[in-house]
Parts: C-alpha cells; sequence; structure tokens
C-alpha cells in the first residue's frame, strides 16, 4: 500500500509540471539573449549593439557545453562542471565572464517561471589575466607628448641625433598609427607599403631572425592616416640606406633592427625627450626608467578602438590576434569600461537631468 501511494503521488506530481522544466538550457541561453536584445533583462534597457554582440560570443561558448539536464533539473553540481570546463576550454577572463553570463540567464528564468531558483548563485570565478595587473595604457596627451618629442628630435641642431631620429620619427608614428607590433613595423617591406595602408607579412623574431609572422591572423591589413602614410614612404624612397631585404627602415649596415635594441636605444631617449620616465628602486638602488615600453603604443591604439566601439572582429583582426579571446583577455577590462559606460545611470534624477 506503501509502495501504491508513493507511485500514485508521484504521477499527481508528474501531472501538475507545467511543461516548462523541460526547456533546453540552450534554448534558455538563446531566450536570454532575444530578452537583452528586445526587452532588456531584469527590467533594464534593451542592450547596446557592441555589448549584444560580445553576449552572442559568449553565448556561443555557453551552448557549446554539454548540458544533459534540463533546465528545471539543473543542479549546482553540474553548474562547477561547467566551471571546471570553462576554465579547461577558456582563459580564466573568458571562464569568469562565461559563467557571470549563464547567472544572469538563470536568473532571467527565474523571473519567468521557468526554474524555482538561481543553481549558480555563489559559484564564481576568480578574476585573473596572464598578467599580474592590467596593462596601463599611455592617456592621449602622453601620446602627444611622444609624438611632439620625436618631431624635435628630428628637427635636433645637434646633426647626429636629427639623422637618427630621421628614421625613428615616420616609426613612432607608424607604431601608434598601426597597432603594429614593434617586431613588425621593424621589419616593414617597402613593397607591403600600399595606397592607404600596409600588409604586415613579416617579422623579427625574438633571437634578432627575420622572419613571417608567427600565425597567419598576424598577416594582415591595416589602414594608415594618409600624413603618416607619406610620411613612411618619404623616408623610404629619400633616406632608407641601400638594402637587399627590402626593409623600409634598415639600420646603416643595411639590416634590420633588433627589438631590444630599438627599446634601449631609441624608445628610452623618447620617453625621456617625453618626460615620461619614472624612478623606481629595486635590490636598494634607485634608477629611471620610461613609463611606458613600446608596446604601450599598440595598446593606445586598441584602447582607441575600443572606445569608438569597434567590431569587435575587427578589432582582432587589426590587431592579429588569433583567436578573440586573446582579444578580450589583453582589453577585457577597456571593453567592460566601455559597456559600463554606455549602460549610463538609471536613477530617477539622473534620468530627469539627462532629459532636460
Amino acid at each position: 500500500m506503501k509502495e501504491a501511494r508513493t507511485f500514485t503521488e508521484n504521477l499527481g506530481s508528474l501531472a501538475e509540471k507545467s511543461g516548462k522544466e523541460d526547456k533546453a538550457v540552450t534554448e534558455a541561453i538563446d531566450d536570454w539573449l532575444r530578452i537583452c536584445a528586445t526587452e532588456g533583462r531584469g527590467g533594464r534597457d534593451p542592450v547596446t549593439a557592441y555589448t549584444y554582440e560580445n553576449y552572442v560570443y559568449l553565448s556561443n561558448i555557453m551552448k557549446a557545453f554539454s548540458w544533459e539536464a534540463p533546465l528545471g533539473d539543473l543542479s549546482s553540481t553540474e553548474i562547477v562542471e561547467f566551471r571546471s570546463w570553462l576554465l579547461k576550454t577558456q582563459s580564466r577572463y573568458l571562464a569568469r565572464k562565461t559563467l557571470s553570463c549563464f547567472q544572469a540567464v538563470l536568473n532571467e528564468m527565474c523571473l519567468r517561471g521557468y526554474v524555482t531558483s538561481n543553481v549558480a548563485t555563489g559559484i564564481t570565478v576568480k578574476g585573473s589575466t596572464r598578467y599580474k595587473k592590467p596593462i596601463e595604457i599611455p592617456t592621449f596627451d602622453e601620446i602627444m607628448e611622444l609624438l611632439a618629442a620625436a618631431d624635435r628630435l628630428a628637427n635636433s641642431k645637434n646633426r647626429q641625433i636629427a639623422r637618427t631620429w630621421e628614421r625613428y620619427r615616420p616609426m613612432v608614428y607608424l607604431a601608434v598609427d598601426s597597432g603594429m607590433r614593434p617586431q613588425e613595423y621593424l621589419a616593414l617591406a617597402g613593397a607591403n607599403i600600399l595606397d592607404n595602408g600596409v600588409q604586415v607579412e613579416r617579422a623579427v623574431e625574438r633571437n634578432g631572425v627575420l622572419s613571417v609572422p608567427k600565425t597567419p591572423a598576424s598577416r594582415r591589413f591595416i589602414d594608415i592616416s594618409p600624413d603618416v602614410l607619406d610620411m613612411v614612404r618619404h623616408y623610404r624612397d629619400h633616406h632608407a640606406a641601400p638594402n637587399k631585404y627590402d626593409l623600409v627602415f634598415p639600420t646603416e649596415s643595411g639590416r634590420w633592427q633588433t627589438v631590444d635594441n630599438w627599446r634601449k636605444l631609441c624608445f628610452r631617449s623618447l620617453s625621456k625627450e617625453a618626460g615620461l620616465m619614472e624612478t623606481v628602486t629595486e635590490s636598494g638602488r634607485e634608477y629611471e626608467r620610461p613609463k611606458y615600453n613600446p608596446y604601450a603604443l599598440r595598446h593606445f591604439y586598441a584602447s582607441i578602438l575600443i572606445e569608438e566601439r569597434c567590431n569587435l572582429k575587427r578589432i582582432q583582426t587589426l590587431m592579429g590576434h588569433s583567436n578573440i579571446s586573446t582579444t578580450f583577455d589583453v582589453y577585457g577590462h577597456l571593453i567592460e569600461k566601455v559597456e559600463q559606460a554606455q549602460k549610463g545611470s538609471t536613477g530617477m534624477l539622473a534620468r530627469n537631468r539627462n532629459q532636460k
């Protein structure tokens, strides 16, 4: 009798199900994405196109996991398995962002009655990147100081300094305007200067060997400002030392400069002229060093693309990243900053001030 009663009660509970519990997790993710774009999740305004693009990418990661249980049967154990999978297949930054978005999916499904609670609550990934701290990016004014310093050095009364910076000046301008890696513009070929930009097809390796970029994604075309392009062309056509490698910026010996020498000989002098040095103490000894390194010019370029809400795939292409996860990893904190700025204030006073 006891077994019969239990069986009958189970039949009754099955009959009372509305069918919402059987919704697939991937369906819930697609619904959440649609809600973000059309209604706005949690009663907020619909997300911007820029944020939606990020959500689409993260949604695809969520749906790639093998969700065995339907939405209503998810448990915290399966969420932990999802987190472990994320940490194995994605960078830590993307794992954290994806898990956070999945929590938002479950929150929305709770509001709409598909689940009774968010089983992902409290399951997180601590924020971290491959950098010990977020990359430091020069301000626009600091970049202008560096360019002005390059101008002054190229027009120095000291003939040796002026001659040296006749070559370095267009390199600095090109670095800022293109976001190229130092090893790429040091190896730039004259034939790769095109009508409205440059084609990246070579690089100087760490051991000083001239080679092709490591990945196909690094071989790319980058639009360049007309005045910078003219400056680079002018140097190639009128001042570059003869060389058999078709180098735009060869040394006097007709070979390419190493990245290490570029950093030590050029960028340090440039930073000092621009007043962008800092005092540090190591092993009880104080010394001055540049506030930034040559890669900071590349990071500045990327930051401008992000501030301009450039398409993420376009940013990935221009930066030469093989995977967009690299773009998220390195510049994720900037992307988040732009997204937060787009959300704006939602308080009553702020809304009324904006309307007036």
